[in-house]
């Protein structure tokens, strides 16, 4: 298994609806990555510059190939990703505040 801290620049437009296709829980069913996404933007967190960052679980090759597909690349644009340990993505980001402040945070 695979972890990854992905920024990306949000799609200012599409930002309402992302948000409320989460609280829809709408990709949640989405296989094989449809709850690790849904956890990972739910939590997602905003940089001082707009960008926003999220530690996601995957294993695709290239990483984050299927929910770029079905999802991301519908919300965002310049999407990168630097491998990182389990939970060490979100120990460095945990401070900067959450992209959706209006969602419930997910359990992890």
């Amino acid at each position: 298994m695979a972890y990854y801290l992905v920024t990306a620049r949000p799609l200012l437009d599409r930002l309402n609806d992302l948000e409320a296709k989460l609280n829809q829980q709408a990709f949640i069913d989405l296989e094989p990555f449809g709850r690790a996404l849904t956890a990972s933007l739910e939590d997602a967190r905003r940089l001082p510059d707009g960008t926003a960052v999220w530690e996601e679980e995957d294993y695709c090759r290239p990483p984050l190939a299927q929910e770029r597909d079905a999802v991301l690349d519908r919300y965002f644009e310049e999407l990168s990703v630097e491998p990182v340990r389990h939970g060490a993505g979100w120990a460095s980001i945990e401070r900067l505040p959450r992209l959706f402040p209006a969602l419930r945070p997910p359990v992890r």
